[in-house]
């Protein structure tokens, strides 16, 4: 390269990167865009922000604006309005709450329940929450999937100190969006959440798009860990819990849901446990995922399904439309999580042959059975004897028999023609739809064979049947 096409390349290359002679902070100034320094990008995300909580709209009403929403076993904070604000108060503190008729659990919550009051909201609405804790240490609100400024976040020691018990604080925002949210503290969370500390939020939108949904349920799902006879939850256990609950109630505590035919339904389930996600499968209906706590899934993306997966910090909404009438189970499908205290901690006796264990035993203790040798089914049928506070394994009373199942367990009633929604009693199935005991003549019309029962000595095992010498097998008599 040339002498003087050196010194101007050289020249250039000086010149690009501000440090010639004059040094970097001396370096000429260009035409064309500036780098921002980070005060300036502070300052203008606030700017930004300030302008989006600006933009609030009048406050959402009921019946105008929204359809409110169920919450069954709960209720929904009330709120008033201040200078075109929404106002609401929640107050932090021991509960004396009731799981199920015969156990009262002695928990943590918001206004005197667990889990406390939903907010409801509507997008655009400006909204002020005073929160008062009359816990025995600090506490925050954290506000569970709501896009808001960073100091309304609630995460003590990071976005705000923790409320000192007997203080009152305010949380100030406008909410931008549509969907279903939780609250939750974030000072202790293993412990305040272990206690019960959470609740549901749900946004409308203020211009609903799609059907229109008649109606709309929260659910929110928890475990708990409360030994047999105790009222405390334990909140360092990671594994065994033995209350599981549908807006902390046990079935038989949970309140049904009930539904006119015909109308379109929208259930929310939000998940706050500590280690658990729940599978809920609804009987009788097939329904979509319509949104998650990240927002609406969009219509191609929505499947056909009969069990929603609710992992662990979500929430999920289903919609379907209420076309079969009945009384339909739904309930979690992990099976130790459909049923209560007295189903778990026990030694695995299936199987075992006890035999005069129980009539040795009773000449000590006259009530005592032996729990499990021929499976637990009908035990919480027998009335036995359980600790003071404490609820069955499963179940109550159906209009069938006992129903065998507890923890999260509750029921969809459809019914015609109803004009209110309470309690509509069991379902009166139409004749010749019910399950019946098979008649000699109908096995005889269809070939069905009933082979004698095996004998089945006393551990309830029966022995395999003995092989036949020269016996076709069943798949080979059909060749």
């Amino acid at each position: 390269m040339a002498p003087h096409l050196t010194c101007f390349a050289r020249l250039a290359s000086l010149m690009l990167t501000g440090s010639l002679i004059m040094g970097a902070d001396e370096a000429p100034k260009v035409p064309g865009p500036q780098p921002v320094t980070v005060a300036e990008h502070g300052a203008a995300h606030a700017d930004a922000q300030a302008q989006a909580q600006a933009k609030s709209l009048p406050p959402g009403e009921p019946g105008k604006d929204y359809t409110p929403v169920v919450v069954p076993n709960g209720s929904t904070l009330p709120w008033k309005v201040v200078d075109g604000v929404k106002v609401f108060h929640l107050t932090a503190g021991p509960v004396q709450h009731e799981f199920a008729p015969g156990l009262v659990g002695t928990v943590w919550g918001y206004n005197g329940q667990s889990p406390g009051p939903m907010l409801e909201l509507v997008d655009g609405d400006h909204i002020r929450v005073y929160v008062t804790n009359r816990l025995p240490e600090k506490t925050t609100v954290h506000w569970h999937g709501i896009l808001l400024p960073n100091g309304q976040d609630g995460v003590s020691g990071l976005t705000q100190p923790g409320i000192p018990p007997g203080e009152t604080v305010k949380y100030e925002f406008t909410v931008h969006q549509q969907g279903t949210f939780m609250y939750h503290p974030h000072f202790d969370e293993m412990t305040q959440m272990g206690m019960g500390m959470m609740g549901m939020i749900v946004i409308h939108p203020r211009n609903p798009k799609g059907p229109k949904v008649a109606r709309d349920f929260s659910i929110m799902l928890t475990e708990w860990a409360i030994k047999a006879g105790t009222s405390r939850p334990d909140t360092n256990e990671m594994s065994e819990f033995n209350i599981l609950t549908m807006n902390s109630k046990a079935f038989p505590g949970t309140a049904p849901l009930v539904v006119k035919t015909g109308e379109r339904v929208r259930i929310r389930f939000g998940n706050l446990g500590a280690m658990d996600h729940h599978p809920v499968h609804l009987h009788g209906y097939q329904f979509r995922v319509v949104a998650t706590d990240g927002g609406d899934v969009d219509p191609a993306g929505q499947q056909p399904e009969t069990t929603v997966l609710v992992p662990v910090g979500s929430t999920r909404a289903i919609e379907f439309v209420a076309d079969a009438p009945g009384d339909w189970a739904m309930h979690c499908h992990m099976t130790h999580h459909v049923m209560n205290q007295m189903g778990h901690g026990l030694p695995n006796m299936v199987g075992v042959d006890t035999g005069d264990l129980d009539e040795q035993m009773r000449k000590l203790l006259p009530d005592y059975m032996t729990m499990g040798p021929t499976g637990m089914g009908e035990m919480a049928e027998m009335g036995m004897k359980i600790p003071e506070n404490s609820i069955a394994m499963v179940g109550a009373d159906g209009p069938h028999g006992y129903i065998d199942m507890g923890g999260m367990f509750t029921v969809l009633k459809v019914r015609d023609g109803i004009t209110s929604y309470e309690d509509p009693g069991w379902y009166a199935q139409p004749k010749g739809t019910e399950v019946v005991t098979a008649s000699p003549e109908e096995l005889k019309r269809d070939g069905i064979v009933i082979d004698p029962p095996p004998a089945v000595p006393a551990n309830g095992t029966p022995s395999a049947p003995a092989a036949t010498p020269g016996a076709a097998m069943p798949h080979e008599q059909h060749h």
